[in-house]
Parts: structure tokens; C-alpha cells; sequence
């Protein structure tokens, strides 16, 4: 169940390109571009685009796209939130509101609203049908799913559901912790924590247990507290388990050595 992409919560970085607005910064027929080539953004709308100077905003609307490098941000609405800081406007929030899908390196998010807050440096995605799609995998919430940017962590709140194949990852919380690609590769997830209630199903087996840890480059999942695993009518339980993600094959150990796991295995004819 290997996950590789690039966080797809970094798309909402690409307001560090308009964090601060150079005197160069105006319109355009086409949309809104920043003044810099470097990190330059680019922000359209079928229906316009307005500045609200009273509410220190900037608003796109119908459509709106706004594209930085390999990374594009499409929503109803795009809304700026600035303030003024020695003669310039700081960028302090961006929110995308209404269908919002945000695509970076082969890699989308949806949501119905998504917001970044560039001082705490944390982004937020909420909505009915939220999903993280990669070509590694799937990750589904019914809360909400935060990208911590300095944590380097992604957070999947609300039935939290990782998909890969047949084997599945579920829990109340799931948080992927991320490690940045080498020169020319994508940033790849290492390890995925659930808490909150787990539940792992692959092909043959059927994990529960109080909380986990995946290792994903060694595809092995660690579940612990009161751990069942169920096989076709046979159980077997203990304190922790360790799962193969890869092959299916789980096994039942005690919290510490000499600890006893117990079994019951049904004949069959």
C-alpha cells in the first residue's frame, strides 16, 4: 500500500507567490499575474475578478483557476484576504469555495471548500465527498484534511479511509508524516499513524484494534490494543499484531514477551 505524491495540500502554498504584491502587480485581460516571473501566479475567471479595498479582499469568480508552476487550484470562488504591512499587501488567507479541485504532479484533492492560513502555515480542505486521489491510492474523510506545512504532516479526520487495491486502512484519525523527494522526485508519505479506532482489511484478513502505525516504504502495518484478526470463521486475539500489507499475512503477538494470544479455530470438513 506504498504512497508516493506530492502532498497535494502543498497546491495551497502557491500563496507564498502572492504573499507579498510587488509594485508590478495588476490586471490583466486574461486574469491576475503576479509582477514576478519567479513563482509567478496566475489568477482567471469566466465571471471577473474584483478588488474590494474596504474588506481588503480580492475576489475571482465563475470558474475560477488559479495556476503556479505544476500546480492549479480550480474553484466557484477564489478569495484573497489581505493587509497592510509598510506600504504593501500581505497576503494573510486563501480560501477556495464551491467544487473545489486542486491537481498538483498527477495527484487531486476534493473538496467543497478549501482554506490555507499563510501565518500558521496550515491548510484545510472540508466538504461532503472529500478525497485525495493519487496513482498510488486513494484517501477519504468525512470531516475534514489538514496539511500542517512546518509539521511536514497530513491530517484525514472522520472515518478516515486509505485505499489501495484490496487492502484498506481505516480509523477515526489518520496523519501521514512526509519526507521531500530527492532532486527531480516527488515528496513521499513514510508513515501513516491511526488512532482513534483501526481497522485494516486485506484480501484474506480483517485487523482491529485502538491505534497503529504504517511503515509504508516496508508496506507493514503495527496495530495495537485489544487486536482481533478474523479470518473466514477463525479469530484470533491479543495485544498487538503486525499486518504485511503486501501479502495479507498477519501476525498475532503479545504486548511484551512471555504474553499469552489466544485463538479459536473452527474445524472444517
Amino acid at each position: 500500500m506504498a504512497i508516493r505524491t506530492t502532498p497535494i495540500f502543498y497546491a495551497l502554498l502557491l500563496a507564498a507567490g502572492i504573499l507579498l504584491f510587488s509594485p508590478g502587480f495588476g490586471w490583466a485581460q486574461e486574469g491576475l499575474i503576479s509582477g514576478s516571473q519567479d513563482g509567478a501566479i496566475e489568477i482567471e475567471a469566466d465571471n471577473g475578478i474584483e478588488w474590494l479595498r474596504d474588506l481588503q479582499q480580492y475576489r475571482a469568480y465563475g470558474n475560477a483557476t488559479a495556476k503556479r508552476g505544476t500546480v492549479t487550484v480550480i474553484a466557484d470562488t477564489l478569495v484573497a484576504y489581505y493587509r497592510e504591512e509598510d506600504g504593501r499587501q500581505v497576503i494573510f488567507r486563501l480560501d477556495a469555495e464551491g467544487n473545489v479541485i486542486i491537481k498538483s504532479d498527477g495527484s487531486e484533492a476534493f473538496g467543497d471548500k478549501a482554506v490555507y492560513h499563510l501565518d500558521k502555515k496550515v491548510a484545510v480542505l472540508v466538504g461532503k465527498d472529500l478525497q485525495v486521489v493519487t496513482d498510488r491510492g486513494t484517501i477519504t474523510a468525512e470531516e475534514s484534511m489538514e496539511y500542517w506545512e512546518e509539521k511536514r504532516i497530513i491530517v484525514a479526520r472522520g472515518n478516515a479511509l486509505a485505499i489501495q487495491n484490496e487492502r484498506r486502512l481505516k480509523a477515526g484519525v489518520l496523519t501521514a508524516f512526509i519526507e521531500p523527494g530527492e532532486e527531480g522526485q516527488s515528496s513521499r508519505v513514510t508513515r501513516i499513524d491511526a488512532t482513534s479506532g483501526v481497522h485494516i482489511s486485506t484480501p484474506t484478513d480483517i485487523v482491529t484494534g485502538k491505534e497503529g502505525v504504517y511503515n509504508v516504504p516496508e508496506e507493514k502495518a503495527t496495530i495495537c490494543g485489544k487486536v482481533k484478526i478474523t479470518r473466514g470463521s477463525n479469530q484470533l486475539n491479543g495485544e498487538c499484531a503486525v499486518v504485511n500489507m503486501l501479502t495479507g499475512r498477519s501476525t498475532l503477538q503479545g504486548k511484551s514477551a512471555g504474553d499469552k494470544v489466544k485463538g479459536l479455530i473452527l474445524q472444517t470438513q
